[in-house]
């Protein structure tokens, strides 16, 4: 069996989390991290060096999840969009067999600002993160005026089309 590893990245407000769930909830055989929960910490700094203990954890659980044998790990972070970080957290993992398929989701900074205010979050809307170029291999998605059932259907065409390819694995 193929072990494959979705790495969903991109902006704060861009869909990752809603996107992550209902894709892991669309295949059998699957775990689901929201990275994000391993860097929960106020105030927030990518910065702050304690984080990086934050990525061991990801490193960790997504070791675990890849040794117990399911077919898909989905993997949402903000931090996935730091090439550094993300090579960290990927070059942590110990497990063995499986393929890693990247995706950035973006959209334009207005439809960012709406989901923003829609959010709640307090303060300004950052675009620092929206504004990084994608990873160098992931696939991008565009999820202006695209729900959230319109974005899974395309990276489930992504995901379905390159596990039945049999291919390089990690």
């Amino acid at each position: 069996m193929q072990k494959n590893l979705i790495l969903i990245s991109g902006s704060p407000c861009v869909g990752k989390t809603a996107v992550g769930e209902r894709l892991f909830e669309s295949y059998d055989n699957s775990a689901y991290l929201d990275g994000d929960w391993c860097w929960c910490v106020h105030p927030f700094s990518v910065a702050d060096k304690r984080l990086r203990n934050g990525d061991k954890s990801m490193s960790f659980v997504l070791s675990n999840y890849l040794d117990s044998g399911f077919a898909y790990v989905f993997f949402t972070s903000v931090v996935l969009t730091d090439p550094g970080i993300r090579e960290g957290i990927l070059n942590g993992i110990t497990a063995t067999d499986y393929r890693t398929i990247g995706f950035t989701l973006t959209c334009s900074e207005e439809t960012l600002k709406k989901r923003h205010d829609k959010r709640g979050d307090q303060g300004e809307t950052n675009y620092f993160w929206l504004r990084l170029p994608p990873y160098p291999e992931d696939i991008v998605i565009n999820t202006d005026s695209k729900s959230i059932r319109e974005v899974v259907r395309e990276m489930k065409g992504y995901i379905d089309s390159l596990t039945a390819q049999t291919g390089k694995t990690v």
